[in-house]
């Protein structure tokens, strides 16, 4: 294995010989470079900048992003639509190169809020309420292969770029690869508020039952927002390792646009969408997980066997499925719910398949299939205008989504769930629960808890 110095040599020769076959003087449009990575990425550093990273432990792969070479920011009811046509326009005028055959390609991060009137003014991380975000240098590894691939607007001048491209490299190289940082010694986090308190949660559990008695709805999520400090700055390094451990089939996001951070760890993709093919997941229905093997199986069986589970993952299944009855010419036939069983929850889980009608991308799948029952309620207008009242906190980027978006505008989404907002010691923890007939507020409650400790387990080693 090449030493980080000698690799951000040979980087750079290779990018000196290749520059000037790229077309910088073209009048407007994009241009992206692939070079060819000398071994595996294991992780992707936490450097000073503006920077995301998603990474799957399971499917041994990570893309991330640092710098920006172009961006496009919307909001409102037509925030997709608006973001769509920028995207378009700019996708046309995409180029590719890609002169060491890795077969790697530039692409973009594509991250949106709960709802369109979230602004960066009333969220705490400040971000905007959508964003398509193309990374001045992406790194893309999978199945011990990797690339490099660095972006820039034009028309520039080679010398330009040249020297913006080479700081870059200069700035990410040398942390790439290098040994995984230990986990710390496990450190106490000091509980500060919880929003809403335990009794306004019973309020609201019991608020939105007596809206599901009353037939105005048939399901609502709630959420909670904790507030936890650690007696030294959170490590995002060490937190996105330790999540990756401990949450190994899951996707692990990481953004950072200005001093804060989200991060996530999600067990649910909105879609992932290849060519004219599309997988949706549907996740509802959730019991906690058990030291006891054979404690575990018996949850394990109960969750199967739970009428009110049941209902609620069904909900959530028809609510997709007749989603994507208005833009697929097939749908696979539906089968019984598979258990997805987390490091601390595990969770009815359905898979849907299906094929596209021509001409759909990830703006027009994201506006069909966001909100999901699973994160909003059914029906989806009516729980959004209920919701909307009913909670006094602007839940933000939290179950929003974010996912990476490749140049032919296909792509994967994620609903970004169990999540954190992060700065210097400080961590703002999200989690919620759907409430459907039958549900108990202190057993959502306990639901809650399960979910919030998935990152708060991971903070106390960052």
């Amino acid at each position: 294995m090449l030493a980080p110095l000698q690799t951000l040599e040979q980087i750079l020769a290779r990018l000196g010989e290749t520059i000037g076959t790229l077309p910088l003087d073209s009048s407007s449009g994009l241009v992206s470079l692939v070079l060819e990575f000398p071994q595996g990425l294991t992780v992707a550093p936490e450097i000073s900048g503006p920077q995301f990273q998603f990474s799957h432990n399971h499917r041994g792969e990570i893309r991330a992003g640092y710098g920006i070479a172009w961006e496009c920011e919307t909001s409102g009811e037509n925030r997709f639509g608006l973001l769509r046509e920028a995207a378009v326009s700019i996708s046309d005028r995409w180029q590719q190169f890609d002169p060491d055959d890795t077969g790697f390609s530039g692409f973009a991060m594509l991250g949106f809020a709960a709802t369109p009137t979230s602004t960066a003014s009333t969220n705490p991380l400040g971000f905007p309420n959508t964003l398509l975000w193309l990374p001045e240098l992406a790194l893309h590894a999978r199945r011990g292969q990797a690339a490099l691939i660095l972006s820039s607007v034009l028309p520039i001048k080679q010398e330009v770029l040249f020297a913006r491209w080479k700081r870059r490299l200069e700035q990410v190289i040398p942390w790439l690869n290098q040994p995984a940082r230990d986990p710390l010694t496990a450190a106490q986090l000091k509980a500060g508020n919880t929003e809403p308190s335990h009794e306004d949660w019973h309020v609201l559990v019991q608020s939105a039952l007596e809206q599901i008695r009353q037939s105005q709805l048939e399901k609502v999520v709630l959420f909670r927002r904790v507030h936890l400090a650690g007696r030294r700055r959170f490590d995002l390094t060490r937190l996105q390792a330790a999540l990756d451990y401990l949450f190994p089939s899951c996707q692990v996001i990481t953004i950072r646009r200005r001093a804060g951070s989200f991060v996530a760890a999600t067990p649910e993709r909105l879609f992932t969408q290849n060519r004219d093919r599309i997988e949706v997941d549907a996740i509802a229905g959730t019991v906690c997980r058990a030291a006891s093997t054979d404690r575990d199986l018996e949850l394990t069986r109960q969750l199967r066997n739970c009428q009110k589970n049941l209902h609620e993952h069904m909900v959530v299944v028809e609510s997709i499925t007749e989603t994507l009855s208005q833009c697929c010419r097939h749908i696979e036939p539906r089968t019984e719910p598979k258990i997805m069983q987390l490091n601390n929850a595990q969770h009815l889980w359905s898979i849907i398949q299906a094929e596209l009608e021509p001409g759909m991308d990830v703006f027009r799948l994201a506006e069909r299939l966001h909100p999901t029952p699973a994160t909003n309620g059914y029906p989806t207008l009516q729980a959004r205008a209920w919701l909307s009242n009913a909670e006094s906190i602007d839940r933000g980027w939290y179950t929003g989504v974010a996912g990476i978006i490749d140049t032919d505008l296909t792509g994967e989404l994620w609903v970004l769930l169990r999540c954190a907002h992060i700065e210097d010691n400080s961590a703002y923890l999200y989690a919620g629960a759907g409430i459907v007939a039958g549900s108990d507020p202190a057993d959502e409650w306990l639901e809650t808890e399960h979910k919030l400790s998935a990152m708060a387990t991971a903070l106390q080693y960052a």
